[in-house]
């Protein structure tokens, strides 16, 4: 058994990390200027959204939920956290600390609700999150009359732009590699991962066994809304603003990045190593394609074609690996 699950996820993080480094070698030799360190800085920069988002869309999809919301939360928790970093009379640590707070708490309070609304009235996660959607949105626009805020102070925003290792790494893209591995321990070695897992493949059984599934299940859109909330403290630090219409289809990215990294939409098997290679191969993807001067329409398209197939790829590989438990 569990060497059949070693060879499963070999095959299925293997076959996507060897898609990442055949579109690197790619680039490398038909885009002027990919190879470069200035461009790798790049990458990593545009990957570390994505990933944080990603990561905790995760843990949503293996309990076969989705959510749709991710991206106006972001904008949300971004404008509420920057309102707070510009009141006056506060000194700036102490503002700092409490923008920092004010936007996590934002995005737990709506990954909780999230959860706790799909969960007490049985509706499904995808129109409860569309809502939530547009709620959010229409927040983070009206607490600011859809102005943008900026001149941060320079305490806050040095994170956001500082990079290490000769100038190569961003210090934020550290963060979300840390969120990857402490998501990764959370899935593999704690109970409450496994109970994850289990909800995704039977929730009915869980539910035999004596636990709750609903309490795991609105747990994970809390995961959720705190990444969200921690994708916007970030994106603000980098982009030293916080703008009403940042995140405009970021869900998309997240939720491309968690299929294109082997999760199943239905639930139960995946992980957040894959997710990160699938916000890798996203990011390396619009970057070659941007490099080469492909205009905006045809990498939409191109990135969609990515998903599409990732997906039947997937359909694959678990048929691969139904007929070798069967044998």
């Amino acid at each position: 058994m569990k060497t059949r699950r070693t060879a499963n996820i070999i095959l299925r993080e293997g076959g996507i990390g060897l898609a990442l480094i055949l579109l690197i070698v790619f680039f490398a030799f038909t885009a002027d200027n990919f190879a470069t360190l200035a461009n790798v800085r790049n990458i990593l920069n545009q990957i570390t959204i994505n990933t944080i988002l990603a990561v905790g869309m995760t843990f949503v999809i293996l309990v076969a939920g989705i959510d749709l919301s991710v991206g106006s939360v972001m904008a949300f928790s971004m404008m509420a956290a920057g309102t707070v970093l510009k009141l006056e009379g506060l000194p700036i640590n102490a503002a700092i600390g409490l923008g920092i707070f004010t936007g996590l708490a934002i995005g737990m309070v709506i990954g909780f609700l999230n959860g706790w609304i799909s969960e007490q009235w049985k509706l499904p996660s995808f129109i409860v999150t569309l809502g939530m959607l547009n709620i959010a949105r229409g927040a983070a626009l009206q607490l600011t009359e859809a102005r943008t805020i900026y001149q941060f102070p320079t305490q806050f925003t040095t994170f956001g732009t500082t990079t290490i290792f000769n100038e190569i790494v961003p210090l934020i893209f550290l963060v979300a590699l840390a969120l990857v591995g402490v998501s990764w321990f959370i899935l593999t070695k704690t109970v409450f991962g496994r109970l994850i897992y289990a909800i995704g493949n039977n929730e009915e059984a869980v539910r035999l066994s004596g636990h709750t599934p609903a309490v795991y299940k609105v747990a994970t859109f809390t995961i959720c809304g705190v990444t969200a909330g921690l994708a916007g403290l970030i994106n603000m630090s980098r982009l030293t603003i916080a703008s009403p219409i940042v995140g405009n289809g970021a869900e998309l990215s997240a939720i491309a990045a968690v299929i294109i990294g082997g999760t199943s939409l239905f639930g139960g098997k995946g992980s957040v190593i894959g997710t990160f290679i699938g916000a890798c191969i996203i990011g390396v993807l619009n970057n070659g394609l941007t490099i080469m001067g492909v205009d905006d329409f045809t990498r939409q398209i191109l990135t969609g074609v990515v998903i599409i197939v990732a997906v039947i790829l997937d359909y694959y590989r678990a048929k691969f690996v139904q007929q070798t438990a069967a044998a």
